[in-house]
This record gives structure tokens, sequence and C-alpha cells, in this order.
């Protein structure tokens, strides 16, 4: 009988701690783990490390080759933007392969459901940090208090990647971990989340306005602003009964201020297109400026030195080509807020659930930090990437045994995941207390 073959696909900023805890098990295992990028000569430089893995080529877009290369895996992992999860995981129903990916579940995989289970095949869907990594630890809370009688009433889970304090030398306290075009965007939909028993839509324009603050032990105060539609979430949870449930990401408090002033501002605007040429750092922004109905003067004067930060009144010239106003602020973003050689990013996880036992109220907190070891082997490719790789070989292994399509709620899959995860590091610490 041959050894397992796991595909990965996609070998971006996410795969470093997977590729490495791949390559530990290959080496292990006697495993055969293949890695496919569309730049053949990034992935071969990557798996310098790694003699136990295999780096393939592959044009996402070539069915033939996408067919041909899944099909010589037992289990395939994804880690290429979303809208190409669609096509990968229709080649592994087809293949009869194990499909996981760390993107929220494509609502196209739905009617395909039945075949996955049919055919006993699991599709494991929004299996990384957020979501990910938060399913599993809210769920574990919820069942053991459920267990002992417990009545939730209130839920509030909170996320962000951010810059670890030792690396954190901007006024913006933030630094690009992944995919940059996903912060610049982040929050357009706006966001729905039930407050008190009152459902609550927020539209993009007023998002970073509604930040609160929490308290993280060890960091101090973060913002919290409400992410996408967390109403979704309360079936899954089995919280349909909660007063309040809402699902946020986490920033420091100046970045949502400072966010807001960019969204007023209209520089995460898309579809406009601004000519670059002989074009100024100062010159973009005071165009947006002019156009918003705004005045300079009109930033609050704590927040200027974030504007200057970032090129306000820079004389540079834009070098990238021309786009829109979203285009341009990512590429001067990306100057200033990448992660340098030394820098080491930050995780922050932090649940909050109130319920009810007899006839006293209480209070469980549950917080993750986890930090990068360095640019590389960062805590968003740590936490997005392990959840993947240990639901991948425990599922060849057969301690995963549920098959169908699924995100990971049920204890089967979460239980063990999250105790490798804390062999790994990844250990959440709680907090109890009675509520008055």
């Amino acid at each position: 009988m041959s050894s397992p073959h796991i595909l990965l696909l996609g070998a971006g900023k996410s795969a470093s701690t997977l590729i490495q805890y791949l390559h530990s098990i290959a080496e292990k295992e006697h495993w055969q783990v293949t890695v496919a990028d569309k730049d053949l000569d990034t992935v071969q430089k990557k798996l310098l490390p790694y003699p136990h893995l295999t780096a393939s080529p592959i044009n996402i877009d070539n069915r033939e080759q996408r067919q041909l290369i899944i099909g010589k895996a037992n289990l395939v992992i994804s880690l290429l933007p979303p809208p190409l999860q669609i096509l990968v995981a229709t080649d592994c129903l087809d293949a009869g392969k194990h499909f996981f990916s760390a993107s929220y579940t494509d609502p196209s995989l739905l009617p395909m459901a039945g075949a996955i289970a049919d055919k006993n095949l699991l599709f494991l869907m929004e299996m990384g940090l957020d979501p990910g990594i938060d399913h599993m630890s809210a769920m574990e809370l919820i069942h053991r208090i459920r267990s002992t009688g417990g009545k939730i009433t209130g839920f509030a889970s909170h996320c962000g990647g951010l810059v670890a304090p030792a690396s954190d030398d901007n006024p913006w306290h933030y630094k690009f971990s992944w995919n940059p075009r996903n912060v610049i965007l982040a929050g357009k939909a706006g966001a729905v989340f039930q407050q008190n028993g009152k459902v609550t839509k927020i539209g993009y324009e007023e998002l970073f306005s509604f930040h609160q603050p929490v308290q993280i032990d060890g960091i101090g105060e973060l913002s919290t602003y409400p992410n996408r539609d967390s109403l979704s979430y309360m079936p899954l949870y089995g919280l349909e009964e909660a007063e309040t449930f809402i699902r946020t990401t986490l920033r420091y408090p100046s970045f949502c201020r400072g966010w807001q002033w960019l969204i007023h501002l209209g520089c995460t605007r898309e579809g406009n297109i601004i000519l670059t040429e002989g074009l100024t750092h100062r010159a973009y922004f005071q165009q947006h400026v002019n156009n918003s109905g705004y005045k300079r003067e009109d930033l609050p004067s704590d927040l200027i030195p974030l504007f200057q930060s970032i090129g306000w009144e820079d004389d540079a010239l834009v070098e990238c080509n021309s786009g829109s106003s979203a285009d341009i602020l990512q590429w001067i973003l990306e100057k200033r807020w990448s992660l340098q050689s030394g820098d080491r990013d930050m995780i922050v996880m932090l649940h909050e659930l109130d319920y009810l036992s007899g006839n006293k109220k209480f209070r469980l907190e549950s917080q993750l930090v986890v930090e990068g070891d360095d640019s590389l082997h960062t805590a968003m490719a740590k936490t997005v990437g392990l959840p993947l790789g240990i639901a991948a070989v425990l599922t060849l292994k057969g301690v995963i045994q549920s098959r169908g399509l699924h995100v990971p709620v049920q204890p089967d899959i979460y239980q063990p995941v999250l105790q490798e995860l804390e062999k790994q590091g990844i250990r959440f610490k709680e907090k109890l207390q009675e509520v008055n």
C-alpha cells in the first residue's frame, strides 16, 4: 500500500509554517507531500530547507493540469484565493479526494454536500485562524458550558492580526502579515450582529467609527469593529436564543480612528482611475481631501502623526501604475507597513461568553496571544496553516472520521485538532468571574 500523499496548492505568505509542519510529517511518517504554485522558482526556493517535499508548477486555470496533479493525491489543502476554491473543490469531488481550505465556505459548494458524503469524502472549510481556530475554540467553550447546565446569553468573539509590541514602530500600530488587499478592502460589506436582543446593521461608511474597547492581558487596550454577518453563525453555534452575538476584528484604537478618516476621504474607493504620472504622495491625499468636501484642517490633531507617517506631506512620487484610490493606497501602505526581516507579528483572539448557571451569572473569557518567530514564520502563518496541516494528518490517520461538507464545529474534529495545536504552543488562557 502506497503512503498517503498530501497536495498543498498555494505557497504564499500563509504557507510557511504549514510547509514546515508537512515536512516534519513527511520525514517522520515517510508520506508524500507536493507543494504546487504558479511560480515554480519561488516554490523551489521555499522548499530548499525541506528535502522531503516536492515542488510543482501549476496553472490553476488549466483544468487538465489541475486534474492530473489532484489525481495523484489523497488529500488537497488549498491556500488559493477564495474565488478559485470552487475549481479545486469540483476536481476533488470528481477525483474522490478530500479537500481542506482556510477560506469561508463558498455557497457554490452547498449543492455538492450530498455527493461529498456519498463518496465518503471530507471537505473541511473555514479551517484556518478566523475562520477556523475561532470556531473550534468557541465551540469547545459552548459545549463545556452546556454540559454543566449553563445557558449562554451573550457571545462575542474578537480576532486580529497585529504587529508584536517589540516591532511596533509606527503610529498606526499595524503591519501586514497577510494579504494587504484584504486589509485595504476590509469591511466593505458592512456588518450585522445582535446586541442586547436587537439586530444592528452598520454600513461601511460608519463601520470603523463603531469601534469598542477591550482589554487584553499583557497588551493593553485594543478596539473591536464588527466583522461581516455575525447572525449567520448563530445557528451554526446553536446560539439562536443568545441576546448578544457578535464577531469582530481587533485593531488598536488609533488604527480604527485613522482608517475611518481614510474612508471619509475616499482613499479606499474602488472603480475610479487616478493617473500616477508625476503624482506625489502629498498630491494623492490632497486630491482626496478636495473631492471629499473636507479640509486638511478637519483632520483631528491627534491623527496628524498617523497621516504624516503614510505620506500626508511627502513629495516623493507614487511609482505604481495608474489605478483606483484603493490600488494606490495599497501601494503606499505596502511600502511602509511591510514586515522587515527582524519584525514579528502577533495574533490576538478573545472570546467573551456570558451565561446563567442556576441563579447566578458568569462571564468566561478565553484569550489567545501568539507571536511570530520572524517575518517568514509569522503568527499569521502559524495560526492559518497549522490547523489545516494537523486536520489533514488526523484525517489520513483515521483519527478524524467525519465525512461530508463541514466547518470545524463538532467535537470529533475540534477536540483532537485543539489538542495538537496546544502541543505547537497555540493555547488559550481562561478567566471566569461571577457577575453581579
